[in-house]
């Protein structure tokens, strides 16, 4: 991926996408000054996962630092893209179209279309991922973990503090997309806000100033706990990173970008891969088969 110039900031959006109860900030300044939404209120026990630790430690200043819980499936690469390769990327993606999507963001789709409440898909029209990605996924078969990882779908996402750019919490499908979500960071830092709605407490032990492997490799002593539902855990993306998610904090906890953490231009590419059902073995193999051949063509253009 050869060096570029700086892609410039996109102009700011003349109309939004949102729908229902999404909203942005283009569309809350047309509706008046009192809203019928309501931003979602900030979970009261804030956490902070350690990606050398693989916990979350209460936050600084919170009634909770100092208490920690192991926090599993969240794995970070920092710098796996370089600086010139970002610049390339932004660029290539900023050459094609961005569609409108919600809660003031814009995205490229490069995957089948998919109706996940009927779970029908079509390959019809899906020509595969970007030329442009096929490095980058080259790249994540080289660390640990991910050796096997292979994307039939890639979504982009164009954030921006302009349109009041956010996500809510979701988790994403199971019955096609599979154990991983790998997602690359570019252009500016960000927060990833994790949340489990399920009832039940979460077990806390506390943590030693500025390590937690003492806990990790003795017997922890667990002495207070915290409800599962007051709680959000704060995973920092830095710039050209990348994020892989799998295990509980795949399935169980619920991801979402807030509005404040967007501060500059953001940009993520999503990597998901085929659920068990499209693989060897699965039901629908033959189809899983002809979507991967299809998206590691790399001939994609966004639908």
């Amino acid at each position: 991926m050869a060096a570029a110039t700086v892609a410039e900031a996109p102009e700011v959006l003349q109309e939004c996408g949102c729908k229902g109860i999404r909203t942005c900030l283009i569309c809350e300044k047309q509706r008046g000054d009192e809203p019928p939404w309501q931003l979602p209120p900030q979970k009261p026990d804030r956490f902070v996962y350690c990606s050398h630790t693989g916990w979350a430690a209460g936050a600084e200043e919170s009634d909770f630092e100092g208490w920690a819980f192991p926090f599993p499936g969240v794995m970070l690469i920092e710098d796996f893209v370089t600086r010139e390769e970002e610049v390339e990327l932004v660029r290539l993606m900023d050459r094609d179209p961005w569609k409108l999507s919600q809660s003031g963001r814009r995205k490229q789709d490069y995957g089948p279309k998919v109706n996940f409440r009927k779970r029908k898909l079509k390959a019809a029209g899906f020509r595969g991922l970007p030329s442009f990605s096929r490095e980058v996924v080259q790249r994540m078969s080289l660390y640990p973990g991910l050796e096997d990882f292979r994307p039939v779908e890639q979504c982009n996402l164009d954030y921006c503090p302009e349109w009041g750019s956010a996500i809510d919490p979701h988790l994403d499908d199971t019955w096609l997309w599979g154990e991983r979500l790998v997602s690359l960071n570019l252009l500016s830092p960000t927060v990833l806000s994790l949340s489990h709605e399920a009832p039940g407490s979460l077990l806390l032990c506390p943590a030693p100033p500025g390590s937690l492997e003492p806990l990790v490799e003795g017997v922890m002593a667990f002495s207070r706990s915290v409800l599962c539902q007051d709680v959000e855990v704060d995973i920092t993306l830095p710039r050209r990173s990348l994020l892989v998610l799998s295990g509980a904090a795949r399935h169980e906890w619920q991801h979402a970008i807030h509005r404040r953490h967007i501060t500059a231009r953001r940009i993520c590419a999503t990597f998901r891969e085929l659920s068990p059902e499209f693989c060897s073995g699965g039901r629908q193999q033959d189809l899983g088969q002809e979507l991967l051949n299809i998206a590691l063509s790399f001939q994609g253009r966004p639908l």
